[in-house]
């Protein structure tokens, strides 16, 4: 059994036990969004970018954007049952402590406005999936509309973060060194949106 062992590839080794971790990590972070998926996304391109193995970067990408999927779904219908409850649910009042009541209004406005078309940028917005999922519940939607809208977020989503790792795997020869570029150019793309509203913010107050 030990020489069956140590002779596993080391890249067989790492898709035995990356690919379920990623999904479960990525499905985790669906349901209670405080692990930093979009991270985990980009680290495993990274990884997925220098190995032989076909098909690697592939594989990432379903095994994240079904993983955001059916957390997404699973969130939701806990959101739905929730609504259903005279005294709600701890699902839902999750959903509500994580939407601010300013980004609930913009949510709710714009997919009046948009439809499902707000919930692909939601995705892609930091910090925007949860208002606007939010709202979804509170319009109503049936899960059936709310999975056709999030099924090309999901891939969108997958396809953006991976891209990230993939662009941070390119510029290093070593992976742990393309892991450090992928998460902090994540963390930059994370961070942008919010420092650019507050430098707005300012700008107008300063203005007025």
């Amino acid at each position: 059994m030990a020489a069956a062992v140590r002779t596993v590839p080391p890249e067989s080794t790492q898709q035995a036990l990356g690919y379920p971790s990623l999904f479960l990590l990525v499905l985790i972070g669906a349901l209670v969004p405080v692990v930093p998926t979009g991270a985990l996304v980009s680290s495993a391109a990274v990884v997925a970018f220098h190995q032989t193995a076909p098909f690697a970067l592939a594989l990432v990408f379903v095994t994240a954007s079904l993983a955001a999927f059916l957390g997404d779904i699973a969130l939701y219908w806990l959101g739905r049952r929730g609504m259903r409850s005279k005294n709600g649910s701890r699902w839902l009042e999750a959903i509500r402590s994580r939407a601010p009541e300013d980004r609930l209004t913009q949510a709710q406005e714009k997919l009046a406005e948009h439809g499902v078309a707000v919930l692909v940028l939601s995705r892609m917005v930091p910090a925007g999936r949860i208002p606007v999922m939010l709202a979804c519940l509170m319009a109503k939607w049936p899960l059936r509309r709310f999975a056709r809208g999030n099924l090309p977020a999901c891939l969108a989503w997958a396809v953006t973060y991976q891209l990230i790792g993939i662009l941070g795997g390119s510029l290093f020869d070593e992976p742990w060194e393309g892991v450090v570029a992928a998460i902090v150019l994540t963390v930059a793309v994370s961070v942008a949106p919010s420092v650019w509203r507050r430098v707005r913010g300012t700008a107008t107050k300063a203005k007025a």
